[in-house]
């Protein structure tokens, strides 16, 4: 793999992050909205929850990629 490659893939990984963030904050405010109007939709409200829990986990493996924990 050249450098080049490697800065590409690393320039798509961040852009991967931001969108998974963006989406991340969305879901949360979301739910907050859904909570503060008192809906009894439980449902949607589990489902959004663990979306935002799935889009925390590759968050964390995009953030993994990009720095690795190196032991010294």
């Amino acid at each position: 793999m050249n450098i080049t490659a490697a800065m590409d893939e690393s320039e798509v990984l961040r852009v991967e992050l931001e969108v998974l963030r963006r989406e991340h904050r969305e879901l949360d405010e979301a739910i907050l909205a859904l909570e503060a109007e008192g809906s009894r939709d439980l449902l949607t409200i589990r489902r959004k929850k663990k979306e935002k829990l799935i889009l925390k986990d590759r968050i964390r493996l995009i953030e993994d990629r990009l720095l690795p924990d190196i032991i010294a």
